[in-house]
């Protein structure tokens, strides 16, 4: 599960030389290195109009816990059928590109280390997000689906649903049907697994 990636605001400006969009960095301030609840930089359609804008990280659903119902925040989405994503995933505009340099995914069993992923041929790439508004304020997740060959060995649970720039503007606009069948794994050969340590930043 892709629980922290990170965003270079000064990437944001390339957009345009590989996808069309002219974009400004949003008025709020946005976390580069984004954790679940922390104010992530999302992309969405607003009347019309492809805008940034900000919000937090994780959908607030209800869970039942030992003794009582307790608040969890989904980040990564799965479940397309689910009535409660569903709600959002029919609705184009309730979905987003989630900007992206590079994600992370846990090593197994090596408490807080991680392996990092990027695209080779994109600075700056995006998720397949979806948000809504929650008592919390606007909030967000992304889709998830079966990792590639790349990044099974390290974490075959899951992988973050990648688009190429080609598929921006049908995330932003398709139906139901379309979206679900945008939910496959990014190409292999266009993905790479960074070795150097990354330092947290707090």
């Amino acid at each position: 599960m892709c629980n922290h990636y990170r965003n270079n605001p000064d990437l944001i400006p390339t957009w345009r030389e590989y996808a069309g969009y002219d974009l400004r960095q949003p008025n709020q301030e946005f976390a580069s290195d984004v954790y679940p609840k922390r104010a992530g930089m999302i992309v969405r359609k607003d009347d019309g109009v492809v805008k940034s804008d900000v919000m937090a990280w994780g959908v607030p659903t209800m869970v039942k816990g030992a003794t009582k119902m307790l608040e969890k925040r989904v980040t990564n989405v799965r479940n397309l059928s689910s009535n409660f994503w569903k709600s959002m995933l029919s609705k184009p505009e309730q979905r987003c590109l989630v900007p992206f340099s590079t994600f992370a995914e846990p090593k197994a069993g090596q408490g807080r280390e991680e392996w990092w992923f990027t695209i080779k041929d994109q600075p700056l790439a995006a998720f397949a997000g979806i948000w809504r508004q929650s008592e919390h304020g606007a909030v967000y997740a992304f889709l998830t689906c079966e990792p590639n060959e790349l990044v099974a060995p390290l974490h075959p649970k899951a992988m973050p649903v990648i688009l190429d720039p080609s598929q921006y503007e049908e995330w932003l606009s398709t139906d139901y049907a379309g979206a679900c069948a945008m939910a496959q794994p990014f190409p292999t050969d266009r993905m790479a697994v960074e070795l150097k340590e990354h330092k947290k930043n707090k």
